[in-house]
C-alpha cells in the first residue's frame, strides 16, 4: 500500500478566546468520535493540523482509497460531519483568496530535497 501525503491551510478567526475554543476541540480526545471516524473510513491514516498565529496547516497522509471527491461527497451526507463542520465555521474563515465557502485550500507544493 502506497502512502501519499496531502496539505491544506486554512485561518481561524484572529481572536484569541476563539483560537483557545478551537483548540480545546482539538486537543487529545476531545474531537467527536463520529468526526475521527469519517476520517478513518476515507482512507486518511494519518492527520495533523498546526497553528502559527491564526493560520493553520493541516497534513494529512492518506492509502490508495483516498478520494478527496468521495471523502466531499461522504462528508455532505453524514449530518453530524455537517454538524462539526458548521460549529467550525464559528472559528474558522476562509483565507483571502478561497473561493466563495471554501476552506482548507490545497497547499503547493515549491521545494522538495532531492536524496
Amino acid at each position: 500500500m502506497s502512502i501519499k501525503r496531502y496539505c491544506y491551510s486554512c485561518d481561524l478567526k484572529d481572536d484569541s478566546k476563539l483560537i483557545a475554543e478551537y483548540k480545546e476541540y482539538h486537543a487529545a480526545g476531545n474531537a467527536w468520535p463520529e468526526i475521527t471516524k469519517s476520517i478513518k473510513d476515507a482512507g486518511i491514516v494519518d492527520m495533523e493540523i498546526y497553528l502559527t498565529g491564526n493560520r493553520m496547516f493541516m497534513i494529512m497522509e492518506v492509502d490508495d482509497t483516498f478520494d478527496p471527491v468521495k471523502k466531499s461527497e461522504m462528508d455532505a451526507n453524514n449530518p453530524k460531519v455537517q454538524e462539526w463542520e458548521n460549529l467550525m465555521w464559528d472559528y474558522q474563515q476562509e483565507l483571502p483568496w478561497a473561493k466563495d465557502g471554501e476552506k482548507w485550500i490545497a497547499l503547493e507544493k515549491v521545494f522538495k530535497l532531492e536524496e
